[in-house]
């Protein structure tokens, strides 16, 4: 746990270190100083009341706070960036700083807010999933709004400290080539406002084309360096040949290269020594082998090797491997659930399902809970015999305990426990054919008879050893692993066959496993994002009051699917639970970037100006702020690609937002002008205000 913590601190020191670097490269020394010395003080602002809070050091909390990061600094950005401007331009920094501030300081609270209530739905869900990332909300939550107060506090003084105006005398910081060329090509998207939105809509279409193409997971493998081994006799074995297999498999385990240690439980699985360890039901056919290896990227050729040697030496006993899991759920990744009554027909039911399983190359390890049937003695009591010679029905049964498995003779004192002192025959003198042969006391002759005198004849059979049921009903579910790739994958090559079978009246099929570990999660978490999305379009409502506005706003979420997807293509990355709370993460950035933009242009059109004309200059005045929030954030993203949870995430951010930035810029203002209804301007050269 404290190697896992000290990685990300590492991670977020590696980040902040190139936000900071970003920000000294295009916003200059003094402009940089000032933000970077911002993000740091939020930084360790956050830590202090994640300590007030409770809130502990690890993966998902580090991690939220470098998913923050890009936001963090984005208030600061356009406080500092509407002070640099207006002393450039000949402002005393007092005023500019009073300025700036009352221009930002609301709607950047309630873009603050808007991103804030992305993340909230996660808070809110009653889920396993909302518990484990709890955390990630309340950091963010935190490090958000605590930038915000020092975006409109801390900044203001430090930009009059040390913000001076350009030793080349007053000018227009955005009368550069840079800027000319941005200009020019908002303008003419501007005036070809239709064949724009042509263009980003069939971009739109080809990203939901392309999405379907996106693995779909719930949570990654973990780079735990560790697996389990599970093992099954066949049930109704014995704990010691259990024990004797456990021990083989363990040994030649630790015989391999890499493999650091192993440790064997045998009846049951360990206590739960992580949240996402479930251990099994206490049972003597079962044992579960932990190995432990030197590096995480040798375990799946480490598991193929048991795997094989496994098949070949215990082929008694259905071994399969597991790696540990990041995020919630347990079990199989693959299940199908069959409920009812008869047992009979649930066996038949669900050997059908093993067979459709067996077919499919997408799926491996494949058995189901109710385990083998039991050979079940039975020797009916001859009640006349009985009576006859004296014998007591709790004679019979104790004389079968002594013959099989024991019978409690006393109790024995170790320190403070009673151990109980079991009596039954030697292994030798008990075997399962000579159960008849077993002694009972006869009160009426004084000496011990053979069972068999006051039993009829026996009978041995097969019988359910094991049945489990769900929800007080019988189910027998059919379990699997995918061969490779993702659980979902592996579904689809077995669900349409399974889903085809027969099911008599009252039985019913329900898909477990990942499957439903997902759908779960995701419906617990969408269920909360209709209100949430509610309460964001209510602030962005009552920061322009008017209701064109915030249409053109959320108009922008579905554009990031474009970049989602690209990113998620290019780096072979599934889409999962954890990537779906990346991308609500960048609804909020977006939005915010929208809001800031908007309002931008609302103060241009207060002062005067033009409609298109302030259009393209609220453009150009944001594009810094703007650009430099996303970049700062997709470039401080770049530690998490090596970690196995947040990879999917940061390249959900960094793939979204890089595209959806660059569409803030170009097509919200095409969206506002279209929304509007602006006219276009006679064909001049723009000139800079």
């Amino acid at each position: 746990m404290q190697g896992a913590v000290n990685s990300f601190l590492v991670n977020l020191a590696e980040a902040v270190a190139i936000v900071v670097g970003l920000l000294l490269l295009f916003m200059g020394f003094r402009s940089g100083v000032i933000v970077g010395g911002v993000l740091i003080l939020t930084i360790v602002g956050t830590f202090i009341f994640m300590s007030l809070f409770g809130i502990a050091l690890q993966r998902i909390s580090l991690g939220a706070l470098v998913i923050a990061l890009g936001m963090l600094v984005d208030n600061t950005i356009v406080v500092v960036e509407g002070m640099l401007v207006r002393i450039q331009k000949g402002e005393d920094s007092e005023a500019a700083a009073r300025t700036s501030v009352k221009e930002t300081m609301w709607p950047l609270l309630g873009a603050t807010g808007v991103a804030l209530l992305a993340f909230a739905a996660l808070s809110l869900s009653p889920e396993s999933a909302g518990e484990f990332l709890a955390s990630l909300f309340q950091v963010i939550a935190i490090s958000l709004l605590l930038s915000w107060v020092l975006a409109v506090t801390i900044t203001p003084l430090a930009g009059i400290l040390f913000l001076k105006p350009s030793k080349s005398g007053l000018r227009d910081p955005y009368d550069t080539p840079f800027f000319t060329r941005y200009r020019r090509l908002l303008a003419t998207l501007l005036r070809n406002r239709i064949a724009t939105l042509g263009a980003v809509t069939l971009l739109l279409v080809l990203s939901f084309v392309g999405f379907a193409f996106v693995e779909q997971n719930f949570f990654p493998n973990s780079a735990r360096p560790q697996f389990m081994v599970e093992m099954w006799r066949s049930q109704g074995s014995h704990i010691e040949d259990t024990a004797e297999d456990a021990q083989a498999l363990s040994e030649f385990s630790r015989s391999l290269e890499g493999v650091a240690a192993t440790t064997s439980l045998v009846g049951s699985g360990a206590l739960r020594f992580i949240l996402t360890y479930t251990d099994e039901l206490p049972n003597p056919s079962y044992a579960q082998v932990l190995v432990s290896v030197d590096d995480a990227d040798t375990i799946d050729s480490l598991q193929e090797q048991v795997r094989a040697w496994a098949r070949e030496n215990l082929k008694d006993t259905q071994v399969w491997t597991k790696r540990f899991t990041l995020g919630t759920g347990s079990g199989a990744k693959i299940e199908a659930r069959f409920s009812g009554l008869d047992p009979e027909v649930l066996r038949g039911l669900g050997e059908r399902a093993t067979a459709i399983m067996l077919e499919s190359p997408e799926v491996t390890d494949i058995r189901h809970d109710w385990r083998n049937r039991v050979p079940v003695l039975t020797l009916p009591i001859n009640a006349p015999s009985l009576r006859r010679t004296g014998v007591s029905r709790e004679g019979v049964a104790q004389g079968l305990a002594v013959a099989s498995s024991g019978t409690i003779a006393g109790l024995h004192r170790y320190g403070e426990e009673l151990l109980p002192i079991r009596l039954r025959l030697l292994s030798r003198e008990r075997p399962l054919v000579d159960i008849e042969s077993a002694s009972v006391w006869s009160a009426i002759s004084g000496r011990a008879l053979p069972v068999r005198q006051v039993v009829g004849d026996s009978e041995l059979e097969l019988r359910e050893g094991l049945i489990k049921r769900r929800n007080r009903a019988r189910t027998l579910t059919v379990q699997g692993e995918p061969v490779a790739g993702t659980a979902t994958a592996a579904l689809a090559s077995i669900r349409d066959p399974v889903e085809s079978l027969e099911l008599p009246s009252g039985y019913r099929l329900e898909w477990g496993g990942e499957y439903e570990s997902s759908g779960e999660a995701n419906a617990m978490l969408l269920a909360n994002v209709p209100v949430f999305l509610v309460l964001m379009f209510l602030i962005v409502v009552g920061l322009f009051n008017a209701s064109r506005t915030p249409v053109i706003v959320f108009a922008t979420l579905p554009l990031a699917l474009i970049g989602v997807t690209f990113g998620l293509l290019v780096f072979n990355k599934p889409f999962g639970f954890v990537a779906l709370l990346g991308f609500l993460s960048l609804s909020g950035m977006l939005i915010k970037n929208a809001i800031v933009l908007i309002e931008q242009i609302n103060i241009y059109l207060n002062e005067g100006r033009d409609a298109f004309d302030a259009i393209v200059e609220a453009g150009v005045t944001r594009v810094r702020p703007v650009a430099m929030a996303a970049f700062t954030t997709v470039l401080g993203m770049i530690p998490l690609l090596s970690d196995v949870f947040f990879d999917a995430l940061a390249v959900t951010i960094m793939g979204g937002l890089a595209f959806a930035t660059l569409l803030t810029l170009l097509v919200v203002p095409v969206l506002y002008a279209t929304a509007f209804r602006t006219s276009n301007p006679p064909q001049v050269e723009l000139t800079p205000s």
